[in-house]
């Protein structure tokens, strides 16, 4: 299934053992394909698994993947694009959401490109109780080795201006 464009959708998130981490009640598809579906949303409700919630401050778009194992968001701040990218499993789609599995790896980017790794000692204790495969934890430290590469060479979502002009798009579709 492939969203259509200014459709809102929910995102779902869950752990390795289908455990329901977390949920986004609702973005607006900008662009959908057989690879990649974009979305952004502004003041969303996230409920975590212990039924907590709070609302997102800034405005994002972000980047889900149909055969990379991240996904990124470009959240816009006042001094600029930041972003947070979760190690996680392609997504799937289907009536009720856009879901993945997140993998505990993150990266922050900060506006001006650096970044950090977050979460390693979580990943770490999730493969031992969750009994991540070899192969599986060999797919995702490649993968953020491809993550990191492209915040490096500033690809992709990481491109000047280009969270900005997807932004626009959905300021465009009267849909913030």
């Amino acid at each position: 299934m492939i969203p259509k464009i200014n459709q809102d959708i929910q995102i779902q998130s869950y752990k390795h053992d289908e455990t329901l981490h977390r949920i986004w009640e609702k973005a607006t598809v900008l662009y959908s394909d057989d690879e990649v579906t974009i979305v952004a949303n502004k003041r969303t409700k996230v409920i975590e698994s212990n039924g907590r919630f709070w609302h997102t401050r800034e405005p994002s778009v972000t980047w889900f993947y149909k055969s990379r194992w991240y996904n990124i968001i470009g959240i816009i701040k006042r001094d600029g694009i930041a972003y947070y990218c979760n190690i996680a499993s392609p997504y799937l789609i289907d009536e009720e959401a856009l879901k993945y599995i997140d993998y505990d790896l993150d990266v922050k980017v900060l506006c001006d490109l650096s970044y950090t790794t977050l979460d390693r000692n979580e990943y770490k204790k999730h493969q031992d109780q969750m009994g991540y495969s070899e192969d599986l934890k060999i797919i995702l430290e490649k993968e953020l080795l491809d993550l990191i590469n492209m915040v490096e060479n500033e690809e992709g979502p990481f491109e000047k201006n280009v969270v900005m002009d997807w932004y626009s798009k959905y300021k465009v579709g009267g849909t913030q």
